[in-house]
């Protein structure tokens, strides 16, 4: 899934390229898609704002996809997902304070923002709390990945290098935060 072939494929959708960037971005709960990627080349086709927004669209719905889901299903899928210990600890998570600020920051991390949500859905984080968090994650990254894949048609190295390069910075920075003591 490379940024070329993504634009590809959305453009050959025709007038239909925005239904299909958001249902990449929602289907990520499913399927092992590079958010990011979808969401600079939903830039680079919309222009930072248009393609900001549809990409902040598609991940808030993958989000609440994964909430609901993980509350309609219960505590034996997210079991399978997160594991024994990983729902200990988001059930720990989520009840407090720490839960909001989680579900924002794991919007811009790799695979971390699926089980993020249905941890928060499966430990039945207040709703009202969890869409708040979730926008507060999913608007600035949608904008952020937008503009990086517009900077991507007069630029295109610069683009890849911060589409592919910022989530595990952001990530590597999360986890120094997390495990200092408090």
């Amino acid at each position: 899934m490379s940024l070329e072939n993504t634009v590809a494929w959305l453009q050959s959708t025709g007038n239909w390229a925005w239904a299909a960037g958001i249902g990449l971005l929602i289907v990520d709960l499913f399927l092992p898609i590079l958010g990011t990627m979808v969401m600079s080349a939903l830039g680079l086709v919309y222009g930072w704002f248009w393609g900001g927004l549809l990409s902040a669209l598609g991940s808030v719905g993958a989000g609440l996809l994964a909430y609901g889901l993980a509350r309609k299903l219960g505590r034996r899928a997210v079991l399978f997902l997160a594991g024994e210990k990983g729902l200990a600890e988001g059930e720990r998570l989520f009840g407090g304070e720490t839960g909001g600020w989680l579900v924002a920051f794991s919007r811009w991390m790799p695979v971390l923002p699926e089980v993020v949500a249905c941890l928060a859905g499966i430990s039945k984080m207040p709703f009202k709390r969890f869409f708040a968090a979730l926008c507060a994650g999913s608007f600035p990254m949608g904008f952020v990945f937008a503009w990086i894949g517009q900077t991507g048609k007069e630029q295109p190295m610069i683009a890849l290098i911060l589409s592919a390069g910022l989530p595990p910075l952001i990530w590597g920075t999360f986890r120094l935060l997390y495990r200092r003591p408090h």
